[in-house]
Protein backbone atom coordinates (compact mmCIF):
# COMPACT_ATOMS: atom_id res chain seq x y z
CA UNK A 1 0.00 0.00 0.00
CA UNK A 2 1.09 3.56 -0.41
CA UNK A 3 -0.40 7.24 -0.85
CA UNK A 4 -0.57 9.05 -4.17
CA UNK A 5 -1.74 12.36 -4.67
CA UNK A 6 -5.19 13.11 -6.19
CA UNK A 7 -3.48 15.81 -8.78
CA UNK A 8 0.26 14.55 -9.92
CA UNK A 9 -0.30 11.12 -8.98
CA UNK A 10 2.73 11.59 -7.20
CA UNK A 11 3.68 8.25 -4.33
CA UNK A 12 4.51 8.38 -1.28
CA UNK A 13 5.04 5.93 1.33
CA UNK A 14 2.37 5.15 4.36
CA UNK A 15 5.32 6.39 7.24
CA UNK A 16 5.62 9.64 5.40
CA UNK A 17 6.03 12.84 7.38
CA UNK A 18 3.92 14.53 4.79
CA UNK A 19 0.17 14.97 4.95
CA UNK A 20 -0.34 15.86 1.06
CA UNK A 21 1.95 16.32 -1.62
CA UNK A 22 4.10 19.32 -2.53
CA UNK A 23 2.21 19.82 -5.38
CA UNK A 24 -1.07 20.21 -2.96
CA UNK A 25 -3.28 18.10 -3.69
CA UNK A 26 -4.77 15.20 -1.31
CA UNK A 27 -3.62 12.03 -0.62
CA UNK A 28 -5.64 8.59 -1.43
CA UNK A 29 -4.76 5.25 -1.02
CA UNK A 30 -3.40 2.43 -3.36
CA UNK A 31 -3.96 -0.63 -2.27
CA UNK A 32 -3.32 -4.34 -4.15
CA UNK A 33 -5.28 -7.49 -3.71
CA UNK A 34 -2.73 -8.83 -1.92
CA UNK A 35 -2.16 -6.05 0.83
CA UNK A 36 -3.35 -7.68 4.01
CA UNK A 37 -4.80 -5.04 6.57
CA UNK A 38 -2.93 -5.23 9.86
CA UNK A 39 -5.30 -6.33 13.16
CA UNK A 40 -3.23 -6.08 15.95
CA UNK A 41 -4.68 -3.92 18.03
CA UNK A 42 -8.72 -3.61 19.01
CA UNK A 43 -10.99 -2.50 21.85
CA UNK A 44 -13.89 -4.07 20.84
CA UNK A 45 -14.77 -2.62 17.74
CA UNK A 46 -17.70 -4.65 16.39
CA UNK A 47 -20.41 -5.38 13.96
CA UNK A 48 -23.42 -2.82 14.82
CA UNK A 49 -27.41 -3.66 14.41
CA UNK A 50 -29.59 -2.33 12.02
CA UNK A 51 -32.38 -1.29 14.22
CA UNK A 52 -35.61 -0.74 12.45
CA UNK A 53 -37.46 2.64 13.49
CA UNK A 54 -40.61 4.57 12.58
CA UNK A 55 -41.81 7.64 12.77
CA UNK A 56 -45.66 8.17 11.56
CA UNK A 57 -45.88 6.27 8.68
CA UNK A 58 -41.98 6.60 7.74
CA UNK A 59 -39.83 3.49 8.27
CA UNK A 60 -36.25 3.62 8.47
CA UNK A 61 -33.21 1.58 9.31
CA UNK A 62 -31.03 2.93 12.50
CA UNK A 63 -26.90 1.60 11.98
CA UNK A 64 -26.42 1.98 15.60
CA UNK A 65 -22.54 3.49 15.30
CA UNK A 66 -22.86 5.08 18.99
CA UNK A 67 -22.36 1.32 20.50
CA UNK A 68 -18.66 1.54 19.35
CA UNK A 69 -16.06 1.20 21.45
CA UNK A 70 -15.61 5.24 22.39
CA UNK A 71 -19.25 5.85 21.46
CA UNK A 72 -18.91 7.04 17.42
CA UNK A 73 -18.52 5.52 14.17
CA UNK A 74 -14.52 6.97 14.48
CA UNK A 75 -13.50 3.88 15.64
CA UNK A 76 -13.93 1.97 12.52
CA UNK A 77 -11.00 4.80 10.95
CA UNK A 78 -9.40 4.98 14.34
CA UNK A 79 -8.93 1.02 14.18
CA UNK A 80 -7.53 0.74 10.82
CA UNK A 81 -5.58 3.42 11.21
CA UNK A 82 -3.70 2.89 14.36
CA UNK A 83 -3.02 -0.56 13.16
CA UNK A 84 -0.96 0.44 10.43
CA UNK A 85 1.01 3.39 11.78
CA UNK A 86 2.15 0.87 14.49
CA UNK A 87 3.05 -1.87 12.68
CA UNK A 88 4.85 0.33 10.80
CA UNK A 89 6.75 1.45 14.31
CA UNK A 90 5.29 4.70 14.44
CA UNK A 91 4.93 5.69 17.79
CA UNK A 92 4.27 9.63 18.39
CA UNK A 93 1.39 11.44 16.67
CA UNK A 94 -0.51 14.89 16.33
CA UNK A 95 -4.15 15.03 15.18
CA UNK A 96 -6.68 17.98 15.44
CA UNK A 97 -10.37 17.48 15.93
CA UNK A 98 -13.48 18.65 17.51
CA UNK A 99 -14.43 15.62 19.97
CA UNK A 100 -15.03 11.97 18.38
CA UNK A 101 -11.78 11.78 16.19
CA UNK A 102 -9.91 12.58 18.70
CA UNK A 103 -11.44 10.48 21.46
CA UNK A 104 -11.22 7.22 19.00
CA UNK A 105 -7.60 7.63 18.09
CA UNK A 106 -6.37 8.41 20.93
CA UNK A 107 -8.49 5.60 22.79
CA UNK A 108 -6.31 3.10 20.21
CA UNK A 109 -3.27 5.24 20.52
CA UNK A 110 -3.56 4.27 24.38
CA UNK A 111 -4.29 0.61 23.07
CA UNK A 112 -1.29 0.91 20.89
CA UNK A 113 0.90 2.57 23.38
CA UNK A 114 1.45 5.49 21.12
CA UNK A 115 1.96 9.01 22.33
CA UNK A 116 -0.84 10.76 20.89
CA UNK A 117 -1.58 15.14 21.45
CA UNK A 118 -4.68 16.46 20.08
CA UNK A 119 -5.49 20.36 19.08
CA UNK A 120 -8.70 20.80 19.83
CA UNK A 121 -10.72 24.02 19.69
CA UNK A 122 -11.53 25.61 22.94
CA UNK A 123 -14.92 25.45 22.20
CA UNK A 124 -15.02 21.92 21.85
CA UNK A 125 -17.66 20.11 24.25
CA UNK A 126 -15.84 19.45 27.54
CA UNK A 127 -16.96 16.24 28.14
CA UNK A 128 -15.33 15.30 24.92
CA UNK A 129 -12.23 16.99 25.50
CA UNK A 130 -12.35 15.08 28.66
CA UNK A 131 -12.68 12.10 26.88
CA UNK A 132 -9.92 12.50 25.09
CA UNK A 133 -7.12 13.41 28.28
CA UNK A 134 -9.11 10.41 29.92
CA UNK A 135 -7.11 8.14 27.42
CA UNK A 136 -3.99 9.45 28.35
CA UNK A 137 -3.55 12.13 25.35
CA UNK A 138 -2.37 15.31 25.77
CA UNK A 139 -4.52 18.25 24.27
CA UNK A 140 -3.85 21.64 22.93
CA UNK A 141 -6.89 23.86 23.21
CA UNK A 142 -6.96 26.55 20.50
CA UNK A 143 -8.94 29.65 19.92
CA UNK A 144 -11.12 31.00 17.41
CA UNK A 145 -12.88 27.30 15.88
CA UNK A 146 -12.11 24.13 14.49
CA UNK A 147 -9.86 25.88 11.40
CA UNK A 148 -7.92 27.31 13.60
CA UNK A 149 -6.91 24.18 15.43
CA UNK A 150 -6.03 21.72 12.02
CA UNK A 151 -3.87 25.20 11.50
CA UNK A 152 -2.11 25.08 14.48
CA UNK A 153 -0.95 21.35 14.90
CA UNK A 154 0.09 21.21 11.32
CA UNK A 155 2.98 23.98 12.59
CA UNK A 156 3.85 22.24 15.38
CA UNK A 157 4.32 18.53 14.03
CA UNK A 158 8.05 18.67 14.77
CA UNK A 159 8.84 15.06 14.45
CA UNK A 160 5.20 13.31 15.02
CA UNK A 161 2.93 11.12 12.62
CA UNK A 162 -0.27 13.69 11.34
CA UNK A 163 -2.51 11.52 12.03
CA UNK A 164 -5.55 13.30 10.83
CA UNK A 165 -9.13 11.42 10.24
CA UNK A 166 -9.59 14.59 7.51
CA UNK A 167 -6.15 14.22 5.69
CA UNK A 168 -5.16 10.63 5.92
CA UNK A 169 -6.46 8.13 3.50
CA UNK A 170 -6.09 5.18 6.46
CA UNK A 171 -8.96 6.31 7.92
CA UNK A 172 -11.41 6.27 5.19
CA UNK A 173 -10.09 3.03 4.24
CA UNK A 174 -11.19 1.53 7.76
CA UNK A 175 -14.76 3.71 7.05
CA UNK A 176 -15.50 1.39 4.39
CA UNK A 177 -16.29 -1.48 6.89
CA UNK A 178 -19.57 0.16 7.64
CA UNK A 179 -20.64 -0.18 3.50
CA UNK A 180 -19.34 -3.90 3.88
CA UNK A 181 -20.93 -4.70 6.88
CA UNK A 182 -24.44 -3.06 5.74
CA UNK A 183 -24.62 -5.20 3.13
CA UNK A 184 -24.17 -8.38 4.68
CA UNK A 185 -27.06 -7.20 6.86
CA UNK A 186 -29.25 -7.15 4.23
CA UNK A 187 -28.62 -10.07 2.92
CA UNK A 188 -26.42 -8.93 0.58
CA UNK A 189 -28.25 -5.81 -1.30
CA UNK A 190 -27.88 -1.93 -0.76
CA UNK A 191 -30.12 -0.05 0.89
CA UNK A 192 -32.15 2.74 -1.25
CA UNK A 193 -30.82 5.40 0.63
CA UNK A 194 -28.29 6.48 3.13
CA UNK A 195 -28.82 9.46 5.31
CA UNK A 196 -25.23 10.95 6.88
CA UNK A 197 -24.41 13.48 8.58
CA UNK A 198 -21.35 15.89 6.88
CA UNK A 199 -18.87 18.14 8.21
CA UNK A 200 -15.11 16.74 6.82
CA UNK A 201 -17.14 13.95 4.84
CA UNK A 202 -15.42 10.47 6.26
CA UNK A 203 -18.69 8.45 6.62
CA UNK A 204 -19.55 9.80 3.15
CA UNK A 205 -16.44 9.08 2.04
CA UNK A 206 -15.73 5.76 3.63
CA UNK A 207 -19.45 4.99 2.68
CA UNK A 208 -19.09 5.81 -1.10
CA UNK A 209 -15.68 4.08 -1.29
CA UNK A 210 -17.24 1.35 0.77
CA UNK A 211 -19.94 0.47 -1.82
CA UNK A 212 -17.94 0.69 -4.87
CA UNK A 213 -15.89 -1.67 -4.26
CA UNK A 214 -19.10 -4.10 -3.73
CA UNK A 215 -20.16 -2.61 -7.23
CA UNK A 216 -23.44 -1.00 -6.53
CA UNK A 217 -24.35 2.39 -5.03
CA UNK A 218 -27.36 3.65 -2.87
CA UNK A 219 -28.49 7.25 -2.88
CA UNK A 220 -26.76 9.29 -0.82
CA UNK A 221 -28.07 12.13 1.10
CA UNK A 222 -25.65 14.49 3.15
CA UNK A 223 -27.27 16.65 5.87
CA UNK A 224 -25.99 19.45 7.50
CA UNK A 225 -27.09 22.34 9.88
CA UNK A 226 -28.25 25.73 7.83
CA UNK A 227 -25.78 27.76 9.52
CA UNK A 228 -23.05 26.06 8.33
CA UNK A 229 -23.64 24.12 4.61
CA UNK A 230 -20.76 24.29 2.53
CA UNK A 231 -21.51 21.08 0.58
CA UNK A 232 -25.01 21.84 0.20
CA UNK A 233 -24.11 25.10 -1.50
CA UNK A 234 -21.23 23.64 -3.62
CA UNK A 235 -23.66 20.70 -4.49
CA UNK A 236 -26.36 23.20 -5.56
CA UNK A 237 -24.27 25.59 -7.03
CA UNK A 238 -25.04 28.54 -4.57
CA UNK A 239 -23.13 31.55 -3.46
CA UNK A 240 -21.10 31.31 -0.01
CA UNK A 241 -23.04 32.35 2.96
CA UNK A 242 -21.40 33.43 6.06
CA UNK A 243 -20.96 30.25 8.32
CA UNK A 244 -22.60 30.17 12.05
CA UNK A 245 -22.57 27.97 15.33
CA UNK A 246 -24.38 25.45 15.18
CA UNK A 247 -25.62 22.78 17.83
CA UNK A 248 -24.42 20.11 15.95
CA UNK A 249 -21.10 20.99 16.22
CA UNK A 250 -19.04 17.40 15.20
CA UNK A 251 -20.04 19.07 11.32
CA UNK A 252 -19.49 22.29 12.00
CA UNK A 253 -16.84 22.58 9.38
CA UNK A 254 -16.55 25.52 6.98
CA UNK A 255 -13.82 24.49 4.56
CA UNK A 256 -13.64 20.54 4.19
CA UNK A 257 -10.72 19.53 2.93
CA UNK A 258 -11.90 17.05 0.78
CA UNK A 259 -15.02 19.09 -0.97
CA UNK A 260 -14.87 17.97 -4.36
CA UNK A 261 -14.77 14.68 -3.33
CA UNK A 262 -18.27 15.01 -1.56
CA UNK A 263 -19.83 16.76 -4.13
CA UNK A 264 -18.47 13.78 -6.87
CA UNK A 265 -19.71 11.06 -4.41
CA UNK A 266 -23.07 12.28 -3.80
CA UNK A 267 -23.59 13.21 -7.82
CA UNK A 268 -22.20 9.69 -8.89
CA UNK A 269 -24.87 8.02 -6.65
CA UNK A 270 -27.39 10.26 -7.77
CA UNK A 271 -27.49 11.53 -4.12
CA UNK A 272 -28.66 14.62 -2.95
CA UNK A 273 -27.64 17.30 0.14
CA UNK A 274 -30.42 18.87 2.35
CA UNK A 275 -29.90 21.27 5.16
CA UNK A 276 -32.03 21.53 8.22
CA UNK A 277 -32.61 24.21 10.70
CA UNK A 278 -30.95 23.39 13.99
CA UNK A 279 -34.66 23.31 15.58
CA UNK A 280 -35.47 20.84 13.48
CA UNK A 281 -32.06 18.55 14.83
CA UNK A 282 -33.57 19.26 18.55
CA UNK A 283 -37.07 18.09 17.39
CA UNK A 284 -35.34 14.89 16.06
CA UNK A 285 -32.95 14.48 18.95
CA UNK A 286 -36.14 14.34 21.50
CA UNK A 287 -38.29 12.34 19.44
CA UNK A 288 -35.31 9.65 19.49
CA UNK A 289 -34.59 10.06 23.16
CA UNK A 290 -38.31 10.00 23.74
CA UNK A 291 -38.35 6.11 21.68
CA UNK A 292 -35.07 5.29 23.91
CA UNK A 293 -32.13 6.10 21.89
CA UNK A 294 -29.71 8.52 23.50
CA UNK A 295 -28.09 10.60 20.77
CA UNK A 296 -25.58 14.01 20.52
CA UNK A 297 -26.95 16.39 18.33
CA UNK A 298 -25.10 15.40 15.09
CA UNK A 299 -26.64 11.97 15.06
CA UNK A 300 -30.02 13.58 15.21
CA UNK A 301 -29.24 16.23 12.38
CA UNK A 302 -29.39 12.83 9.65
CA UNK A 303 -32.84 12.02 11.08
CA UNK A 304 -34.03 15.89 10.54
CA UNK A 305 -33.04 15.36 7.09
CA UNK A 306 -34.57 12.06 6.29
CA UNK A 307 -37.69 13.44 7.72
CA UNK A 308 -37.18 16.56 5.68
CA UNK A 309 -36.24 15.02 2.99
CA UNK A 310 -39.11 12.20 3.11
CA UNK A 311 -42.20 14.86 4.07
CA UNK A 312 -44.09 13.95 1.37
CA UNK A 313 -44.21 10.30 1.97
CA UNK A 314 -41.69 7.25 0.82
CA UNK A 315 -42.50 4.42 -1.04
CA UNK A 316 -42.79 1.33 1.27
CA UNK A 317 -39.98 -0.79 0.04
CA UNK A 318 -37.24 1.92 -0.21
CA UNK A 319 -34.91 0.99 2.65
CA UNK A 320 -33.03 3.83 4.07
CA UNK A 321 -30.13 3.66 6.53
CA UNK A 322 -29.72 6.78 9.22
CA UNK A 323 -26.08 5.91 10.79
CA UNK A 324 -26.63 7.14 14.27
CA UNK A 325 -22.74 8.28 14.42
CA UNK A 326 -22.36 9.43 18.23
CA UNK A 327 -23.95 8.60 21.80
CA UNK A 328 -25.57 11.27 23.94
CA UNK A 329 -23.55 10.70 26.91
CA UNK A 330 -20.65 12.09 25.18
CA UNK A 331 -21.97 15.75 25.61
Amino acid sequence: MYFYCEKCKKQYPLNSRSYMCECGGMFHLHKDSKDEPVHEITIGEHETPLLPFSVGNLDFLLKMESMQPTGSFKDRGAYTLINEIQHLGIDKIMLDSAGNAGASIAAYAAAAKIDCTVYVPDDASPEKIEQIEAYGAKTVKVPNGRMKACSAVKQNLGDAYYASHVYNPLFFEGMKSIAHETYRQLGNTVPDYVFVPVGNGTLLLGLYYGFEEIGRMPHFVAVQSKKCDPLYEAFHGLPEQPKRTTIADAIRIEKPKRLHDMVRAIKNSDGDVVAVEDTEIVRAKKYLSSRGIYVEMTSAAVLAGALAYFQAGKPDNYRVVLPITGHGLKR
